[in-house]
């Protein structure tokens, strides 16, 4: 397996694809690229050489890999700012506050135990945009690294207060009605996965205004006790747990808390995809304004946007994609199907702790209106579609590419969009096939009114993909 590179980060298996030497070429090109960026007047900031931030989620080599990147920045003539354990957007908004050049946060998201990466961010405290990443990469090739004398070397500020700043900044959001919160006298069950959000999420609830909060795997220990994706197929005892214990809202969060997903007071879950959904519904009373979503996300978020009169987009997939359609359109509030909300009015990029207040606002407004009902009758609010996720692992050598194009050739009498993989949309349902950024898979999403029929229309376009790679 082979190291991953795209706008998401540099992935790998630890000791395998994501090596020391991996870890020095892509920090030292980072760093040359923040000087390079200073030479050009790119960007305009304090101090006489970069400063960058970093973070890192709790996995058990996010330290010494945090400690091994610091040293390299050093080494390259940076100063850093070192938070520890901090989610992604924790990070993000650093970045915005300490006025750096960047930032890079340790962390593999959603990826099993064994995996870590280097997350980019410039100096807006976002992913880099394509054509920033294509620079950076391109001093990767050259290796035509800079390098601090032994007088020019940089220094390491630890700083441990930035998950209280994040928590007052989302608050502090005039929207929010947190005293209809805290009159609904909520129990709340968090689980965090063990990951960045183990101690900034329940201290998030209780801030909201959550009367009782039950944490599962709320220690930061980094050693998740399931896969750490927040999807159906991972949570079933979360489900129960919720239902368990009598709560009205499951709260679970991805390792670096980008992503949030909610479970029914039965113990269904709300779906992640109703994540962004919710939160754009509940956005839009507030401000008007266009949203966007990516192509893999539920059509849900149009109907939401002709229901409230604006205008709905879609990117590629990917934050960064997402946020440059949301900047050139002025979206109001946008993000991904995968439980990714982004508010620009906190910052540009995906953040749990922005969903679970919108999200918890919006509830606790609509029960103000209907106080005995539940977060099941919530969700009956909102358009019903249901999503297919597959993931299909094919030979390095299979000519994706050419199997695609065949894909949307076959299907051209729909309407097709060739942008990010192949997505095809029919009257009633669509498909999107394309290359994961952040796995060695092919990502087969579909949706239609009915999980049955969503569900067979991914397996036939996975056994129509592996026809065309024959």
């Amino acid at each position: 397996m082979g190291l991953m590179v795209s706008i998401s980060g540099i992935r790998g298996i630890v000791g395998e694809s994501l090596t020391p030497l991996a870890l020095t070429t892509y920090t030292q090109a980072f760093a040359t690229w923040l000087f390079e960026q200073r030479q050009s007047n790119a960007v305009n900031l304090r101090g006489s050489v970069p400063t960058v931030v970093i973070g890192r989620d709790t996995r058990p080599t996010g330290k010494i890999i945090s400690e091994y990147v610091q040293g390299v920045l050093i080494q390259s003539g940076c100063n850093v700012i070192n938070l520890g354990i901090a989610t992604t957007p924790t990070v993000e908004l650093a970045v915005i506050a300490e006025q750096a050049d960047g930032g890079i946060i340790i962390s593999a998201s959603h990826n099993p135990l064994e995996w870590n990466a280097l997350k980019l961010l410039n100096h807006l405290g976002e992913f880099l945009t394509p054509a920033q990443s294509k620079s950076m990469l391109a001093i990767v090739e050259t290796e035509e690294f800079h390098s601090a004398t032994w007088n020019e070397f940089g220094m390491a500020v630890p700083r441990d207060d930035y998950d209280d700043f994040h928590i007052k900044k989302v608050l502090s959001l005039p929207e929010l009605d947190i005293e209809k919160i805290k009159r609904r006298n909520y129990k709340v069950l968090v689980d965090a996965v063990n990951g960045a959000g183990a101690l900034i999420i329940p201290k998030l609830c209780r801030a909201l205004g959550i009367a009782e909060v039950i944490e599962i795997s709320c220690k930061p220990t980094g050693i998740f006790p399931r896969n750490p994706e927040p999807i159906e197929e991972n949570l079933t005892q979360t489900q129960g747990l919720t239902a368990h214990y009598g709560a009205d809202i499951g709260i679970v969060v991805d390792p670096d808390v980008d992503r949030v997903c909610f479970i029914c007071e039965d113990g269904s879950l709300f779906g992640e995809e109703y994540t962004l959904v919710a939160c754009a519904d509940f956005w839009l009373t507030k401000k008007k304004g266009d949203v966007v979503n990516n192509l893999s996300s539920s059509r849900a978020l149009r109907d939401i946007a002709q229901k409230h009169g604006v205008g709905f987009h879609t990117a590629k997939v990917g934050e960064a994609n997402v946020i440059e359609v949301m900047k050139s359109v002025n979206a109001v509030i946008g993000g991904e199907g995968n439980g990714g909300v982004i508010l620009p009015d906190v910052h540009y990029g995906r953040d749990a702790l922005v969903g679970i207040a919108l999200f918890l606002s919006a509830f606790a407004e609509w029960q103000e209106q209907n106080p005995t009902r539940k977060l099941t009758d919530f969700k009956k609010n909102f358009p019903a579609y249901f999503i297919a996720k597959h993931k299909l692992k094919l030979d390095t050598a299979t000519n994706l590419d050419e199997a695609l194009a065949e894909l949307a050739h076959r299907y051209s009498h729909e309407r097709v969009s060739t942008i990010d993989g192949v997505k095809i949309d029919f009257a009633e349902s669509w498909v999107h096939l394309r290359k994961s950024n952040t796995e060695p898979i092919v990502r087969i999403y579909a949706e239609a009114q009915s999980k049955a029929d969503a569900e067979v229309l991914a397996k036939r376009f996975a056994d129509e993909l592996l026809q065309c790679v024959v």
